[in-house]
Protein backbone atom coordinates (compact mmCIF):
# COMPACT_ATOMS: atom_id res chain seq x y z
CA UNK A 1 0.00 0.00 0.00
CA UNK A 2 1.45 3.47 -1.21
CA UNK A 3 2.64 5.87 1.71
CA UNK A 4 -0.27 8.92 1.96
CA UNK A 5 0.48 12.02 1.22
CA UNK A 6 -1.95 13.99 2.93
CA UNK A 7 -2.71 17.58 2.50
CA UNK A 8 -2.70 20.02 5.20
CA UNK A 9 -6.04 21.41 6.57
CA UNK A 10 -7.77 23.99 4.47
CA UNK A 11 -11.11 24.57 5.50
CA UNK A 12 -12.02 25.61 1.23
CA UNK A 13 -11.03 21.84 0.73
CA UNK A 14 -12.25 20.12 3.68
CA UNK A 15 -15.59 21.54 2.13
CA UNK A 16 -15.17 19.58 -0.65
CA UNK A 17 -14.22 16.26 0.56
CA UNK A 18 -17.32 16.85 3.00
CA UNK A 19 -19.90 17.80 -0.09
CA UNK A 20 -18.57 14.78 -2.35
CA UNK A 21 -18.69 12.37 0.54
CA UNK A 22 -22.43 13.59 1.63
CA UNK A 23 -23.73 12.29 -1.65
CA UNK A 24 -23.50 8.76 0.51
CA UNK A 25 -26.10 6.96 2.51
CA UNK A 26 -25.06 7.28 6.22
CA UNK A 27 -22.86 9.55 5.04
CA UNK A 28 -21.43 10.73 8.60
CA UNK A 29 -18.89 7.59 8.60
CA UNK A 30 -17.94 8.22 4.73
CA UNK A 31 -17.53 11.83 5.55
CA UNK A 32 -15.24 11.21 8.63
CA UNK A 33 -13.05 8.63 6.36
CA UNK A 34 -13.09 10.87 3.37
CA UNK A 35 -11.66 13.46 5.83
CA UNK A 36 -9.16 11.57 7.33
CA UNK A 37 -8.23 10.44 4.17
CA UNK A 38 -7.15 13.78 3.17
CA UNK A 39 -5.61 15.22 5.97
CA UNK A 40 -4.23 12.41 8.34
CA UNK A 41 -6.61 13.02 10.91
CA UNK A 42 -10.15 14.57 11.40
CA UNK A 43 -9.32 17.93 12.76
CA UNK A 44 -11.65 19.68 15.37
CA UNK A 45 -12.54 21.96 12.36
CA UNK A 46 -14.25 19.50 10.21
CA UNK A 47 -16.80 18.27 13.09
CA UNK A 48 -19.51 21.51 13.08
CA UNK A 49 -19.09 21.60 9.09
CA UNK A 50 -20.10 17.98 8.59
CA UNK A 51 -22.89 18.21 11.63
CA UNK A 52 -24.00 21.47 9.43
CA UNK A 53 -24.00 19.50 6.19
CA UNK A 54 -25.96 16.66 7.78
CA UNK A 55 -28.06 18.96 9.56
CA UNK A 56 -26.87 17.39 12.74
CA UNK A 57 -26.28 17.87 16.57
CA UNK A 58 -22.60 18.77 16.45
CA UNK A 59 -22.94 16.63 19.25
CA UNK A 60 -24.03 13.53 17.05
CA UNK A 61 -21.05 13.74 15.01
CA UNK A 62 -18.47 13.89 17.48
CA UNK A 63 -20.25 11.24 19.02
CA UNK A 64 -19.91 8.83 15.90
CA UNK A 65 -16.02 10.68 15.59
CA UNK A 66 -15.11 9.72 19.64
CA UNK A 67 -16.46 6.14 19.66
CA UNK A 68 -14.92 4.84 16.42
CA UNK A 69 -11.17 4.37 17.70
CA UNK A 70 -10.09 4.20 13.28
CA UNK A 71 -10.81 8.18 13.44
CA UNK A 72 -7.43 9.98 15.02
CA UNK A 73 -7.29 13.54 16.75
CA UNK A 74 -3.94 14.24 14.95
CA UNK A 75 -2.03 13.65 11.71
CA UNK A 76 -0.65 9.93 11.47
CA UNK A 77 3.17 9.42 10.83
CA UNK A 78 4.10 8.36 7.86
CA UNK A 79 3.61 5.00 8.70
CA UNK A 80 0.51 3.68 10.71
CA UNK A 81 1.49 0.75 12.37
CA UNK A 82 -1.25 -1.15 13.95
CA UNK A 83 -0.55 -4.08 16.71
CA UNK A 84 -3.29 -6.50 17.64
CA UNK A 85 -4.26 -6.37 21.07
CA UNK A 86 -7.20 -9.03 21.27
CA UNK A 87 -7.06 -12.06 22.86
CA UNK A 88 -5.55 -15.08 20.94
CA UNK A 89 -2.53 -12.40 20.43
CA UNK A 90 -2.24 -11.75 23.98
CA UNK A 91 -2.14 -15.36 24.53
CA UNK A 92 0.57 -15.91 22.10
CA UNK A 93 2.53 -12.88 23.79
CA UNK A 94 1.74 -9.67 21.99
CA UNK A 95 2.31 -7.57 25.19
CA UNK A 96 5.92 -8.09 25.04
CA UNK A 97 5.67 -7.52 21.58
CA UNK A 98 4.13 -4.33 21.93
CA UNK A 99 6.06 -3.16 24.81
CA UNK A 100 9.05 -4.20 22.59
CA UNK A 101 7.66 -2.27 19.56
CA UNK A 102 6.87 1.07 22.12
CA UNK A 103 10.45 0.76 23.12
CA UNK A 104 11.97 0.48 20.09
CA UNK A 105 9.85 3.90 18.68
CA UNK A 106 9.73 5.47 22.05
CA UNK A 107 6.43 6.34 21.80
CA UNK A 108 3.13 5.06 23.45
CA UNK A 109 -0.13 4.27 21.96
CA UNK A 110 -2.00 6.78 19.93
CA UNK A 111 1.47 8.56 19.25
CA UNK A 112 4.11 9.12 16.46
CA UNK A 113 7.74 9.39 16.18
CA UNK A 114 9.60 12.34 16.96
CA UNK A 115 10.58 12.74 13.21
CA UNK A 116 6.89 12.05 11.96
CA UNK A 117 7.55 8.88 10.73
CA UNK A 118 5.57 5.92 12.18
CA UNK A 119 2.72 6.40 14.57
CA UNK A 120 2.03 3.02 16.88
CA UNK A 121 -1.87 2.24 17.38
CA UNK A 122 -3.41 -0.67 18.75
CA UNK A 123 -6.44 -2.61 17.07
CA UNK A 124 -8.55 -5.59 18.45
CA UNK A 125 -8.61 -8.09 15.80
CA UNK A 126 -7.06 -8.39 12.64
CA UNK A 127 -8.65 -11.83 11.73
CA UNK A 128 -5.13 -13.78 12.19
CA UNK A 129 -5.35 -15.11 15.21
CA UNK A 130 -4.25 -18.45 13.62
CA UNK A 131 -0.76 -16.98 13.19
CA UNK A 132 -0.82 -14.47 16.04
CA UNK A 133 0.20 -11.88 17.10
CA UNK A 134 -0.06 -9.88 14.36
CA UNK A 135 -0.13 -6.19 13.50
CA UNK A 136 -0.62 -4.17 10.21
CA UNK A 137 1.50 -1.84 8.74
CA UNK A 138 0.24 0.97 5.76
CA UNK A 139 -2.77 -1.44 5.19
CA UNK A 140 -0.58 -4.73 4.84
CA UNK A 141 -1.16 -7.24 7.41
CA UNK A 142 1.86 -9.67 8.96
CA UNK A 143 1.15 -12.65 11.29
CA UNK A 144 3.74 -14.68 13.84
CA UNK A 145 5.32 -11.51 14.13
CA UNK A 146 8.10 -11.78 17.17
CA UNK A 147 10.64 -9.25 18.18
CA UNK A 148 13.69 -9.72 15.42
CA UNK A 149 10.18 -9.41 12.45
CA UNK A 150 8.29 -6.31 13.79
CA UNK A 151 12.06 -4.92 14.67
CA UNK A 152 12.61 -5.02 10.96
CA UNK A 153 9.31 -4.09 10.19
CA UNK A 154 10.02 -0.79 12.12
CA UNK A 155 13.69 -0.14 10.67
CA UNK A 156 11.92 -0.39 7.15
CA UNK A 157 9.32 2.00 7.92
CA UNK A 158 11.56 4.86 9.67
CA UNK A 159 14.22 4.49 6.70
CA UNK A 160 11.60 4.80 4.17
Amino acid sequence: MPVPNYEPWDETRAAEVIAEAAKQDGACMPILHAVQRTFGYVPEEALPMIAQTLNLSRADVYGVFSFYHDFRHERAGRHVMKLCRAEACQAMGADALHKHARDKLQIGWGETTADGKVTLEPVYCLGLCACAPSGMIDGKVYGGLDNAKLGKLIDRARAA
